[in-house]
This record gives C-alpha cells, sequence and structure tokens, in this order.
C-alpha cells in the first residue's frame, strides 16, 4: 500500500515539475518573441503552413488513430466529425496560417500620442500579453490557429488539446516547430502539453507565474471548471443564448429572411440564435410565414401562450427554455408588447454573447444598441455573423463575453495589451 502511494505522489510532483518547466521555457521564449520582427514571425508561419501541406499524408494517418481511439471508445458521428482531418481540412488550416501573415502586425504600434505642457509626448504602444494558454477540446485545427495567431501577436503559448486528439495534435506541433526553427525562433514559443493526464490542466491553470492569460475552447464543463478553478485571467464565453427580436418598425420580409438565417444557417455554433422574441403588433403577421419556414427545415418550436395562439402547432415553452442554448434545430419564441420589454427579456435571460433587432426605426434601433449589454449587438443583420472572419479580425481565438480587456470575437489585437509610453527631450518635474 506504502509503494501504491508513494508512486502516487511520485506521478503528482513528476508532473508539476514537467508543467513548471514548460511554464518556465513558454516564459523565457516569449521574451524572444516578443522583440521579434514581423518578417521573423511571418517566416514562421509560411513555412509552418508549407510544412503542413507536405505532411498531409502523415497528419491524415496520426488523426486516424484519433479517429479509430474515438471509435472505439463509443463517441458519437458528431464528435468524430470535429476530430476527423481531411487533406481540404488540413489546407485550410495552412491556408488559415497564410492569412495570418497577412494580416498587420499590431506590436509596436503607437497611438494617442499628444504633448503635454511640460514639452513631453504621451501616447501608447501595444504590446503581447506574454504567455497565453489554450485549452481545447476534440477539433486539431485549434493547435495551428492557436499557435498562429499567439505567434503573430508576439506571444508564447502553451497548448492543451483533448485527449481525444493527441496524435493529431502532435503531428500539427511538429510542423509549426518546423517553421520556427527556420525563422530562427525558439520552438518554445509553441508548445504542446504532451500528456492525457487529465491533472495537467488544473497545473496550467494555476501557474501564473508563467502564464498571462487561459483561453479555454471546448463543451461547457470545461469551461465552467476553468473559470472556476484558474488563478490566471481567463478569457471565455460560457453559453450563446442570442436573441433576434422582431420591432413593430421591422421590415418583415427582410426580418424572415434574418429569423430564417440566425437560426437555420448553422445549428450548432454559439452564435446561432436561440430565442425569437416578436412584437405583438406584427406577430400575426410574422409568424405564420417563418413558422411554415421553420416546419419545413425540421426546427422544432416552443413558444409562449401569445406565438402559441397564432401558431399553434408551436409546442409550450417552459421557463428553461428561455435560458436554453440548444445547438439544435430547436427554438423558442415569445410574443412580448414594447422594445422595453424585449430588452428585459434579454437581460434577464441572455448570455451576453450576440443579440439582434430588426427595425427600421432608428430611435429604437440606437436605444436597442445602448441598452443590450452584450459583446456583440446588431441591427438588422444575422447574429450568425458574430466572427473574427466576419468582422475583418482575419481570425479568431475564440469569443469573449467578459467586460474586462477583449469582449467580443478575440483576434490579433485581443491578444494585447498597451503600454504608456512618455518621449521626451531631458524634461525633469518641477
Amino acid at each position: 500500500m506504502n509503494d501504491i502511494a508513494d508512486k502516487g505522489i511520485a506521478k503528482i510532483a513528476d508532473l508539476a515539475g514537467q508543467m513548471r518547466g514548460i511554464g518556465e521555457a513558454a516564459r523565457a521564449a516569449s521574451r524572444a518573441v516578443a522583440r521579434a520582427d514581423t518578417s521573423a514571425k511571418n517566416l514562421a508561419l509560411t513555412r509552418a503552413a508549407v510544412a503542413l501541406r507536405r505532411e498531409t499524408q502523415r497528419l491524415i494517418e496520426a488523426n486516424a488513430q484519433d479517429v479509430d481511439a474515438a471509435r472505439a471508445s463509443g463517441h458519437d458521428a458528431a464528435f468524430v466529425d470535429r476530430l476527423a482531418l481531411t487533406a481540404k481540412s488540413i489546407d485550410a488550416m495552412a491556408k488559415g496560417l497564410d492569412e495570418i501573415v497577412a494580416l498587420p502586425d499590431p506590436i509596436g504600434e503607437i497611438s494617442d500620442l499628444r504633448d503635454r505642457p511640460s514639452g513631453i509626448q504621451v501616447g501608447m504602444m501595444r504590446v503581447p500579453l506574454g504567455v497565453i494558454g489554450i485549452i481545447y477540446e476534440s477539433r486539431p485545427n485549434v493547435t495551428a490557429d492557436a499557435a498562429g495567431l499567439c505567434l503573430k501577436s508576439g506571444n508564447a503559448t502553451i497548448l492543451r488539446g483533448g485527449s481525444e486528439a493527441i496524435c493529431s495534435n502532435r503531428a500539427i506541433a511538429h510542423c509549426i516547430h518546423e517553421g520556427l526553427r527556420e525563422a530562427g525562433l525558439p520552438e518554445a514559443a509553441v508548445q504542446l502539453v504532451d500528456t492525457i493526464d487529465r491533472e495537467a490542466v488544473g497545473h496550467l491553470i494555476a501557474d501564473d507565474a508563467h502564464i498571462d492569460v487561459i483561453v479555454p475552447r471546448g463543451g461547457k464543463s470545461l469551461i465552467e471548471r476553468v473559470a472556476r478553478e484558474a488563478r490566471v485571467p481567463v478569457l471565455k464565453h460560457l453559453d450563446g443564448v442570442c436573441h433576434v427580436y422582431v420591432d413593430a418598425a421591422a421590415n418583415l420580409e427582410q426580418a424572415i429572411r434574418i429569423a430564417d438565417n440566425a437560426k437555420t444557417q448553422r445549428y450548432s455554433p454559439c452564435n446561432t440564435m436561440e430565442t425569437l422574441l416578436v412584437h405583438a403588433a406584427v406577430a400575426s403577421r410574422f409568424l405564420p410565414p417563418i413558422a411554415a419556414i421553420y416546419e419545413a427545415k425540421g426546427v422544432e418550436m416552443r413558444g409562449d401562450a401569445r406565438a402559441r395562439e397564432i401558431v399553434p402547432a408551436m409546442k409550450p415553452a417552459t421557463e428553461d427554455d428561455w435560458y436554453a442554448e440548444y445547438l439544435a434545430p430547436i427554438i423558442a419564441i415569445r410574443v412580448v408588447d414594447s422594445l422595453a420589454a424585449a430588452i428585459d427579456h434579454i437581460a434577464r435571460y441572455g448570455s451576453q454573447h450576440t443579440d439582434a433587432i430588426v427595425t427600421e426605426d432608428y430611435t429604437s434601433a440606437m436605444r436597442f444598441l445602448r441598452e443590450v449589454d452584450s459583446s456583440s449587438v446588431m441591427v438588422n443583420a444575422s447574429t450568425r455573423f458574430a466572427d473574427g472572419y466576419e468582422y475583418g479580425l482575419g481570425a479568431e481565438i475564440g469569443i469573449s463575453t467578459s467586460k474586462l480587456h477583449a469582449r467580443g470575437p478575440v483576434g490579433l489585437e485581443g491578444l494585447t495589451s498597451r503600454k504608456w509610453i512618455v518621449l521626451g527631450s531631458g524634461q525633469i518635474r518641477t
């Protein structure tokens, strides 16, 4: 029994030491990446993209091991689909790195420079965050995407992918390291936690000595655990309970297109609409045609009493439905009496992710923009636009509903901070 206990203690100590070593190496590498010029970072990403394309067959073979293991473990088809790599998806990873190369480098940018009465100039310079820990599940493409964004923004990164993708992630990380070597940058700038031990996550999110921010990407249980246990600041969103509100002054033809697209363009993303709010003044004209579209596409509708009076085919909505992130062909529908009632509903049940109004009334649109406290608020557009690529960020590391630092889709700029700089010519304070 003592031997077993001793071995357990030794294992814990060994993992702690391993994770501490990863953190120390990342901190040292972060200084090298922070001072690297744009050409070196771009070269690393370009050469990594070349390696991904060249090693396509090797990546597919590594991924096949993960896919076989996932099927043997009983994972469903949707899980396996997220995990699987193809020649097309590998080329998309490489193209993603090429697109990051084309983005402007934010590091070193000076802004808001102004003269002071003393003769000094005061401004702000954009700088890297330092070391970013990324914790994610299933999707191996995150390994390349996260590495590329962190590197271009001057940060070192520690990647802890899910155990189900360990073979795929190792192969992708090998290509990223090739790019770093060819650019003369330290391989420790991008490190993959090469263990499937779940305790590694606990060490990573507690390492505030070496890690500056954690970004969790995955299911709600993972993100809740990270948010609850982390000693390092976290960029995250928990739920995507997104709303579309059809105002009394809406163009109904436009509203139907938006409500259709926001729900049915894809069901699983976090920016898909889950609750449709409709002003009572237009409900009888709007609900029947949109319900017909949903019914034709196999979307289950759950409505309040007033919505069901207009479309009896709807199932009764429960209180839980207003909080639900379905990520499925299900939608909750409520009829409201005013813009204020719609805003109150969103404030009570929403997740501060993405909410939209459809209206031709300028005053109502501006009130909705001001009062809805979400990371993305839209007028006359589908919630599906809440995405880094669609916002012109080129790519995103994820979406944040936090109010401090980055909010909404987090691209290159969201992975940086700013520091004050002062330019003088010998001034002293009197």
